[in-house]
């Protein structure tokens, strides 16, 4: 049992040293997360409902969570072909296209939220 308890903090630990990473060296991370830091203000500014708190979390957890895969992809592209590669690039860009259709779902969601209040 000590053993799994001390496992999934050191997992934890990886988690969070991962998370930092990405937001502190991906400027597409950095942009989302300070992008995401203004909703949550808007939230409190218009005292938004509890379903619309959840949606507007899952929201952001998505399209943070997809460009953290994204971004895994890449570089692991990157290391095992350093150089362009046509087959590559195709990879990359089906991964860039899962960020798309989270962005575009994140923004229809926070549009039915915070539209009413303008």
């Amino acid at each position: 049992m000590k053993d799994f308890i001390v496992g999934r903090l050191k997992s934890l630990k990886f988690a969070f040293k991962g998370s930092f990473l990405l937001i502190t060296t991906e400027h597409s991370v950095m942009l989302q997360t300070s992008l995401c830091c203004i909703i949550i203000i808007l939230g409190f500014y218009f005292d938004i409902s509890k379903q619309d708190w959840i949606n507007q979390t899952l929201a952001m957890a998505l399209l943070l969570s997809i460009e953290g895969l994204n971004t895994a992809v890449e570089k692991i592209a990157d290391f095992v072909h350093p150089n362009h590669h046509e087959r590559i690039g195709f990879i990359k860009d089906i991964a860039a296209g899962a960020v798309t259709f989270a962005a575009l779902g994140s923004i229809v969601v926070f549009l039915i939220i915070y539209l009413p209040y303008f």
